[in-house]
């Protein structure tokens, strides 16, 4: 009878586990594409902050307008991610652009 050695066991199990890992991270975040423009907005009010599938491959972080999610010196600025239902207005955490007087 042959005992299988602890080391390949911890193996099976360590790639099991990172496989279910990936698995369930790929699904992890929500959407835009397949939500409308309201619950878009809703989840990221309710959350505060919230990173969100915006494409194929991209992804970014959204947040309120008026909170304190952004880290100094970035503010929530303006912009737009596609939804069902159109274009949404959304806030996103960038550097301010100073302008010279």
């Amino acid at each position: 009878m042959r005992i299988p050695s602890i080391a390949l066991t911890a193996g099976k199990i360590l790639l099991a586990g990172t496989m279910l890992c990936a698995a369930s991270v790929a699904h992890a975040r929500p959407d835009t594409r397949g939500m409308t423009c309201a619950q878009t907005q809703a989840l990221i009010k309710s959350d505060h902050a919230v990173v969100l599938t915006t494409g194929p491959d991209t992804y970014d972080r959204f947040v309120r307008q008026f909170g304190n999610e952004c880290d100094w010196p970035e503010v929530p600025v303006s912009t737009t991610v596609p939804t069902k239902d159109g274009e949404c207005r959304v806030y996103r955490c960038e550097e301010p652009i100073n302008v010279p007087d």
